[in-house]
Order: C-alpha cells, then sequence, then structure tokens
C-alpha cells in the first residue's frame, strides 16, 4: 500500500476526461487500497477521484467517517442518472486545491449508477453531505473542477493561492 502523490491546480491533467475500467483484477483492488490510504493520509478528505493522483480511470473513493465512524464506499465508473430539481450551495474544498474554500451551488439529491470492485452494477439516491460530495468527485472524473463553477476572478484567485502555497512549501524544504 502506497500514499500517492496528489496533483494541485494548475497541472493539466486535472483536466483530461478518464476511461471507463474495464478489468476487475488485483491491480484494480490495489489502486483502490493506495487511493484510500492517500485520502486518509490527507488528514481532511472525504473523497477522492482517481485523475487528482494520476490515473485517468473513473474510480472514486468516499468514506463521510460519520459519528467517527468510517464507512469507506468505491464507485467504480459511476454515472448520474438523475438530479433533483432542488439545489442547495454549500462550501466545498478540495484536496487539489489546498487551503481554498467557496460555496457552489449543486442539486439536494442525486440517483448514481456504478459497478463495485467485482463489476456488479449498483444504484442509490443520494442527499445531503453524501450527494454533494460523489457530484463534486464525479465532476473529477470529467475534468471539471469546483472552481469551475466560480467567477473567473475567484477562480483566480484559487490558483494564485495554491501557487503561493507550493511556493511556501518548496522554500521551507529547501
Amino acid at each position: 500500500m502506497s500514499i500517492l502523490e496528489i496533483l494541485t491546480i494548475p497541472d493539466k491533467r486535472l483536466k483530461c476526461k478518464s476511461s471507463e475500467v474495464k478489468i476487475f483484477d488485483n491491480n484494480l483492488k490495489m489502486i483502490i487500497e493506495d487511493m484510500f490510504d492517500t485520502l486518509y493520509d490527507s488528514g481532511n478528505g472525504i473523497g477522492l477521484a482517481a485523475p487528482q493522483v494520476g490515473i485517468k480511470k473513473r474510480i472514486v473513493v468516499i468514506d463521510l467517517k460519520e459519528n467517527n465512524k468510517s464507512s469507506p464506499v468505491v464507485f467504480i465508473n459511476p454515472r448520474i442518472l438523475k438530479k433533483s430539481p432542488e439545489k442547495s450551495s454549500n462550501e466545498e474544498g478540495c484536496l487539489s486545491i489546498p487551503g481554498y474554500y467557496a460555496d457552489v451551488e449543486r442539486a439536494k439529491e442525486v440517483e448514481v449508477e456504478w459497478l463495485d470492485l467485482k463489476g456488479k452494477k449498483n444504484k442509490k439516491i443520494y442527499s445531503g453531505l453524501f450527494s454533494i460530495c460523489i457530484q463534486h468527485e464525479i465532476d473529477h472524473l470529467d475534468g471539471i473542477l469546483f472552481i469551475d463553477y466560480l467567477s473567473s476572478l475567484k477562480k483566480k484567485r484559487a490558483i494564485e493561492k495554491v501557487k503561493k502555497l507550493k511556493k511556501k512549501k518548496n522554500e521551507e524544504t529547501t
């Protein structure tokens, strides 16, 4: 098991569309284990999409850790079948945009279809924090970041903030 490097903006790989998973083998299991290790190592993440760690596959891992209890969920080739017309605006952050948070409007409820580790099809309706998280992570699979929903000024601020953080981090390590 490994901790993978989380890509941060403005890395162009974050804007690529991911391809579907077709082979359900030990390699896939290892990728998912590494993704969970990386998510937990982040300290504050609740979801991680494969493109965030440089893997162009449609894989998402989520663990909301509700009531301090871990409940990891894996989504392979997830897609949103339906979105409720009701929207809500919530503050979002992203491991690929460290230190930046902004309000994003999303559907209150979504119906999602995905495959599990064995390739078995699943379908479920999500609401609340899980709904927000799964929409955010599926966006990553399509090369969309939460800052893409913001004004160009706010998006520019986010990029500048991350660049400053990177520069400061590099100066501290040299």
